[in-house]
């Protein structure tokens, strides 16, 4: 299934615990779910032991999560991000990322990321005993200069954004193409 569904976006998501020490942390289980009310979604395993990972664990204690779009030029440092380092260290420093105050909320966006969105955990579904399905409510979004034109439509090319394909492998969004919707 994994290797099937694919692309599949990656989100770069940063929290805060309860001490507001920075987690960053990456998630291709991620995807936008509804316009109206903006909401977003992200697959969420459990440690091996079936503990909490940091970025669940987070959500859960403060309510709210930011969600970075990983862009080809932050794609080595969202792979830095991934790696286990223990509870407390700040994934964004180890890999060279600015971590910017939220508007809305106390996670913050990574400036470097060409756009960000803030938002407030709506709901959490369990699934078994290993991944939690945690749905967020956009409050507020961060684009980078460029990235929407005076119409607020987004540059797809300005977004850059990659995406995950089986294993390891990644990809770019980089070749597209039109397909008009039939008129009958």
């Amino acid at each position: 299934m994994i290797g099937t569904i694919i692309p599949r976006p990656v989100a770069l998501v940063t929290t805060v615990d309860e001490d507001d020490r920075i987690n960053a942390a990456p998630f291709s289980f991620f995807n936008c779910l509804s316009a109206d009310p903006p909401i977003l979604a992200l697959g969420v395993e459990t440690n091996p032991d079936m503990s909490f990972k940091d970025t669940s664990h987070n959500i859960r204690m403060t309510e709210v999560f930011t969600v970075n779009i990983v862009s080809f030029a932050i794609a080595e440092a969202m792979h830095q991000c991934a790696a286990k380092y223990p509870r407390g260290v700040d994934e964004l420093k180890e890999a060279g990322l600015t971590a910017m105050p939220g508007t809305k909320i106390a996670a913050p966006y990574i400036k470097e990321a060409p756009a960000a969105f803030e938002c407030r955990r709506h709901i959490t579904l369990e699934l078994g005993k290993s991944r939690q399905i945690i749905m967020g409510e956009i409050l507020f979004a961060h684009y980078q200069d460029g990235v929407v034109d005076d119409n607020l439509h987004v540059d797809p090319a300005g977004i850059d954004a990659i995406a995950r394909l089986g294993g390891d492998t990644c990809c770019t969004i980089r070749d597209r193409f039109e397909m008009l919707t039939p008129k009958l």
